[in-house]
């Protein structure tokens, strides 16, 4: 005798299956009813928490269906490893996101001072920047700030972002900031005569950097008092950033503004 199914739903009116998807450390996924996206930190019975960006966390229920992975819908369970691992993060201490793509580049930029400055910043905040389609150029210095704003034309979907060294009151430097004044500029700074400096000593197995009387180059100054080859500069440069494997090898000073810098263009940080 045949046997049938009490459930009478139309199959085209069932829920379709979706794939079960282990909430490993470091996956990143939305909850569709908040909006909120971020990586695995935890999963524990029931639950699982995420971690945004911005270092902000939420905890939700691990319920069928809900979560989207990529735009689609995912049901989170839990893995099979009982050992919490923490997700893996960036060189500037942001949680990795495997296999993102570079955004298409935003009408804001970021403009620092020099070719050393703008390598440095890639190497910590690269993968940052290339998610968030920031887009780093570098100037020759900042003389002629003011006019180079004005000539970018910055507005509230083309917002511009600076980064000067040696920006202590008093400085030309600082004159230079004060005569930009648009409100969707920002300028800021770190108060290093060189970038070098932002690379803590501990870093390069050095005590300090040292002092470097008035009028002499600076970077010429340093290699000779730490005996380092003076004649090239450049190739100094090079094993110094060579020795830069993330955020913890920079002063906060540094860390602290480009962040700042990031948030302003991409406009996190409210404007």
């Amino acid at each position: 005798m045949r046997q049938y199914s009490a459930d009478l739903t139309p199959p085209w009116k069932k829920p379709q299956p979706v794939p079960e998807v282990p909430a490993e450390a470091g996956l990143v996924v939305e909850e569709p009813g908040t909006g909120f996206c971020g990586a695995v930190i935890r999963c524990e019975a029931g639950t699982v928490t995420l971690e945004d960006r911005f270092g902000k966390h939420r905890v939700f229920p691990l319920e069928p269906r809900g979560f989207l992975l990529e735009g689609k819908v995912v049901t989170l369970v839990r893995p099979s490893a009982s050992a919490p691992v923490r997700p893996a993060r960036t060189a500037s201490g942001s949680i990795a996101v495997p296999g993102a793509r570079a955004r298409v580049a935003r009408a804001g930029r970021i403009y620092v001072e020099g070719r050393h400055d703008a390598e440095l910043v890639e190497k910590v905040w690269g993968d940052d920047l290339r998610i968030e389609g920031v887009v780093v150029e570098y100037l020759e210095g900042v003389d002629d700030l003011p006019s180079i704003v004005a000539d970018f034309a910055p507005g509230p979907d083309a917002r511009l972002g600076v980064l000067v060294d040696h920006l202590v009151p008093g400085t030309k430097e600082w004159r230079i900031a004060e005569a930009v004044t648009s409100e969707h500029a920002l300028v800021v700074g770190h108060p290093y005569i060189d970038i070098w400096q932002a690379v803590k000593p501990s870093a390069l197995g050095i005590a300090g950097w040292p002092s470097v009387p008035r009028g002499q180059d600076w970077k010429t100054g340093v290699c000779r008092a730490l005996g380092w080859p003076s004649e090239n500069t450049g190739a100094v440069w090079q094993a110094i950033l060579g020795r830069v494997g993330s955020y913890k090898d920079l002063e906060p000073e540094l860390l602290g503004r480009v962040e700042e810098l990031i948030d302003f263009v991409t406009g996190s940080g409210g404007a």
